[in-house]
């Protein structure tokens, strides 16, 4: 049976880490982007080049009509798909909680929990054995902020992953025995362009002696931990988390 994967927020950081891994591991893969198409169309390129299948789709995947129609163009481009990387996440600026308004975290939400939600709904519908699949994995990416709390930066953000992670083991056991494992990895300080997004982008440099292995993570080091997840090589494991933050 042909693997294919969905990652979500595959454009960039940690999502395209993972689809250039899963692709040389033999997935076809489902690069999913909301706005940067020159960024998505490259990784697909350099996958093709390599011998490997994929797609570039975009979808705002907090938008439950983008969500459902990019499970549509994969089944009609790849086929039913057999792993989901629910990694689309964003943060905004840090912030105290004082000064947060509600527009700021709906969007955090809708993005970081309603699009989890919407996408792990569509993979379940083609996955679950209860309605004729054969089957799949769903790994989720929570943060180690959603046990630090990100407290004077980013309190929305980590309590979005908290969210993901209480998620993630309800989910693991309401489908456990329909042939879906689901897990979380939880990343803690990595060198993506994220930290750019929060208005700090030598945040890394700043917070690294804090970390007990003194240095920030590399997105491959994550992509690693998820790829192993979808492994068979974790076949009894499901409702579990991998901790990749460096021992923080």
């Amino acid at each position: 049976m042909e693997k294919i994967i969905i990652v979500t927020g595959g454009s960039r950081g940690i999502g395209a880490a993972t689809a250039y891994l899963a692709a040389q591991r033999g997935y076809a893969v489902a690069v999913n982007y909301i706005h940067n198409h020159e960024a998505a169309t490259k990784i697909v390129n350099n996958i093709k080049h390599s011998g490997g299948k994929a797609i570039a789709a975009a979808a705002d995947i907090s938008l439950e009509a983008d969500a459902i129609a990019l499970f549509n163009q994969v089944d009609e481009q790849l086929g039913k798909v057999t792993a989901l990387v629910n990694n689309a996440g964003i943060l905004e600026q840090q912030m105290r909680v004082e000064n947060m308004d509600a527009a700021r975290l709906n969007r955090i939400f809708a993005v970081n929990v309603t699009g989890v939600f919407l996408c792990a709904r569509e993979a379940i519908k083609r996955m679950s054995t209860k309605h004729g699949g054969t089957g799949g994995v769903i790994v989720n990416l929570s943060s180690a902020a959603a046990r630090l709390g990100s407290p004077g930066e980013y309190v929305d953000y980590a309590a979005s992953k908290g969210a993901v992670d209480t998620m993630t083991i309800g989910l693991a056991r309401e489908v456990a025995n329909e042939g879906i494992r689901v897990n979380g990895v939880r990343p803690g300080f990595i060198d993506t362009d994220i930290h750019a997004s929060g208005g700090e982008s030598n945040r890394l440099e700043r917070i690294k002696d804090s970390i007990p292995m003194k240095r920030g993570g590399q997105a491959e080091e994550v992509a690693k931990a998820i790829l192993w997840l979808l492994s068979s090589e974790a076949s009894y494991t499901t409702g579990s988390f991998i901790d990749v933050a460096g021992g923080r």
